[in-house]
């Protein structure tokens, strides 16, 4: 008996028969998955010809009843649209594109970032929106120069108010360095640079973000000499060069709290 359209049998290793679902579309032949009867397989096929072929369907149609998964349902509707196809849930818009986590929950994202998030795909894990690169779980903050575990409000803003939004222009970073926290003194700019041992310490105040920053640095160093085993992160300053760096450095006034410190 023939198998129906769309539908190829196969064998798992285990003896366990399941069925191969494909379809081609303007020359290209897309995987559309694995199912445990040629019926579901088939009906994938049927749903995947209505999108392609016949213009049937957009993503707010989506729903359970549909044996393409949400992801697949995604690819081939930008696929139909916009003749590009991406292995991640991605529809292109005008100057950007929305990358689909479900239904309900998608990511805006600039047109520069494009080949990038079709060759890693997002995960979300405690809030957090991640992607896997040379074998490392990466979270996308770090694109837009943000530290992990920034926190949204006070390290860094979504300037339309839209948490979704990840273009470029509407990620502001306030405070890009560890240990450092912008505050106003006055009406004036002011930073302080804070490291944590068993609680949060002042280390001072300072009037630039270099500075602040130089001075976690110096901070961190001083603790670590006087034996205190904490791997603190270093704050990386590409605004200065070295002389300047160690000028700063030789400079900067660190708190009492942290120099009398004891083990």
């Amino acid at each position: 008996m023939p198998s129906l359209t769309g539908v190829t049998k196969a064998t798992r290793k285990n003896g366990q028969t399941y069925y191969r679902t494909s379809i081609t579309y303007l020359n290209k032949h897309i995987s559309l998955g694995s199912y445990d009867d040629e019926i579901s397989g088939n009906f994938a096929y049927l749903t995947a010809s209505e999108i392609l072929r016949e213009n049937m369907h957009t993503i707010d149609d989506y729903n359970s009843s549909f044996s393409l998964p949400f992801e697949k349902w995604v690819i081939l509707i930008n696929f139909r649209d916009n003749g590009m196809y991406f292995k991640n849930p991605i529809y292109l818009k005008n100057r950007y594109f929305v990358y689909y986590i479900n239904k309900k929950k998608l990511f805006k994202f600039d047109i520069d970032d494009l080949f990038y998030y079709a060759h890693h795909k997002i995960m979300v894990r405690g809030g957090h929106l991640f992607v896997s690169d040379y074998g490392m779980q990466v979270n996308i903050l770090s694109r837009y120069g943000i530290r992990n575990y920034a926190v949204t409000g006070r390290d860094y803003r979504f300037v339309n108010g839209d948490d979704t939004d990840y273009r470029y222009a509407n990620i502001e970073v306030i405070n890009k360095y560890y240990g450092v926290i912008k505050e106003q003194n006055k009406g004036f700019p002011s930073y302080t640079a804070k490291i944590h041992i068993k609680g949060d310490f002042i280390i001072g105040r300072y009037s630039t973000e270099q500075e602040a920053a130089i001075a976690y640095n110096k901070a961190a160093r001083i603790l670590k000499d006087k034996g205190l085993q904490k791997d603190f992160p270093e704050n990386y300053i590409n605004t200065v060069d070295e002389i300047e760096y160690a000028r700063i450095y030789h400079s900067v006034r660190i708190s009492k709290k942290i120099r009398n410190y004891t083990l």
